[in-house]
């Protein structure tokens, strides 16, 4: 699979993917400091999953209806740190293609998948 990890995303995410096999470019090591609409826009167009600790990005999904390849939003308190790449790895090992246009959030013990905005639409 194909991610964009935001600068928020912790490094170790960052080098655990590519290790199991997935794509992963991180926005620190070539457009850092870049606007949350720049990073979706960037992600949208390089048909990748951004994978973002920043909540920012739920609003501009879901609020300002922003067009997403798919969010993977990860909420782990200090404590839980150690856990965050097994879960990471665990969540698109299990989920797979699902993560695909979705808005995941990822909590120690716990994932959730909104509906895509686009499904919420009504005619």
């Amino acid at each position: 699979m194909r991610f964009l990890a935001d600068e928020s995303c912790d490094f170790s995410v960052v080098r655990a993917l590519p290790a199991v096999g997935h794509d992963v470019i991180a926005v620190a090591e070539l457009w850092p400091r870049a606007e949350d609409t720049v990073v979706m826009d960037r992600a949208v167009r390089g048909a990748r999953i951004l994978i973002t600790e920043d909540k920012d990005f739920g609003h501009l999904v879901y609020a300002k209806m922003r067009k997403t390849g798919g969010v993977m939003l990860i909420r782990f308190p200090a404590g839980s740190r150690g856990s965050l790449v097994d879960s990471v790895l665990n969540v698109v090992e299990t989920r797979g293609t699902r993560l695909i246009g979705s808005f995941t959030v990822l909590q120690p013990g716990r994932v959730r998948t909104g509906p895509r905005p686009e499904s919420r639409r009504s005619g």
